[in-house]
């Protein structure tokens, strides 16, 4: 997806935020502003990928402050808030479980996202409106057809804490009997999920985790390795979590794949792109 007017006030955000983290030295912050005014001014035009964007300014921060995990903190407060969330979540699903109650609950778990949301958001009411809200676009049918079409799929992950909500879904899928393929982030970038998060959380208990070979904002097509591009490339049938994610997918043709994006709109850009409205939650079908 390409970037429009109001990514450029999401860019300076996002990075003010990613600084605070990472240090508390201000010369060194404002260094760091004025390099990414420098590269905005060159790289922010109607055609640019907003994916790739975001993920150079995140390794300016890295880079120039010396710490590459900022949202460490942040990323445990998500797990923390996932696993406080959890019993209410199974006491739905007890109560209600259907495939689109596991879709649906999947898609809350990516609220949990705090490169979208400023760090004072309280997450936890917005989970409990999430369950009482039903999905703006559901697929379901189409998805569940591909459930029992395919005899594997590949799942991209999304963030840390909402790992812990995938899993319920992923023990859905398993009944569907196809081979799951999990992929995460090779490096730290926001609050995304690495290996080590997944494997903490248990996801290896669904099937192989892989890495995409980079540290980028959702996926970027141009960095992932090329072990992965193999992965990707060998899988019809792909669910993608989040909306770094879509923003990425959708850069690239995926005609030859059923792609399911599952995600909670948290800003005006992609709620314009796909139809929905703020804090929408929707179940899509790439449109192949």
């Amino acid at each position: 997806m390409k970037i429009n007017y109001e990514c450029g006030a999401c860019f300076l955000r996002q990075a003010k935020e990613a600084m605070d983290l990472a240090t508390d030295d201000e010369d060194v912050k404002i260094e760091l502003m004025n390099d990414i005014f420098t590269y905005l001014s060159s790289n922010f035009y109607k055609d640019t990928n907003s994916n790739k964007t975001g993920s150079t300014i995140h390794s300016m921060i890295k880079d120039k402050t010396g710490c590459y995990d900022p949202y460490i903190k942040e990323k445990i407060a998500g797990n923390e808030i996932a696993l406080k969330y959890l019993p209410v979540v199974k006491e739905v699903l007890n109560q209600n479980n259907s495939l689109e109650n596991h879709v649906k609950i999947a898609i809350i778990g990516n609220i949990l996202d705090f490169g979208a949301f400023t760090l004072d958001t309280d997450v936890g009411s917005l989970i409990n409106s999430a369950l009482k809200r039903d999905l703006a676009i559901k697929d379901i049918n189409e998805f569940e057809d591909a459930l029992k079409k395919y005899d594997e799929v590949l799942y991209l992950v999304d963030n840390t804490g909402e790992i812990v909500f995938d899993k319920l879904l992923l023990s859905k899928i398993k009944q569907y009997d196809l081979n799951i393929t999990i992929a995460v982030k090779s490096k730290p970038i926001i609050n995304d999920a690495c290996m080590e998060d997944a494997i903490n959380v248990g996801l290896d208990e669904f099937g192989k985790i892989v890495e995409i070979g980079a540290g980028t904002v959702g996926y970027v097509d141009s960095e992932i390795s090329e072990e992965f591009r193999e992965i990707f490339n060998s899988h019809d049938f792909v669910i993608s979590k989040g909306m770094g994610n879509y923003e990425g997918l959708t850069e690239i043709d995926l005609s030859d794949k059923e792609v399911f994006f599952l995600l909670c709109s948290k800003c005006t850009t992609i709620s314009k792109n796909i139809g929905v409205n703020l804090q929408d939650m929707l179940l899509l079908r790439n449109s192949n």
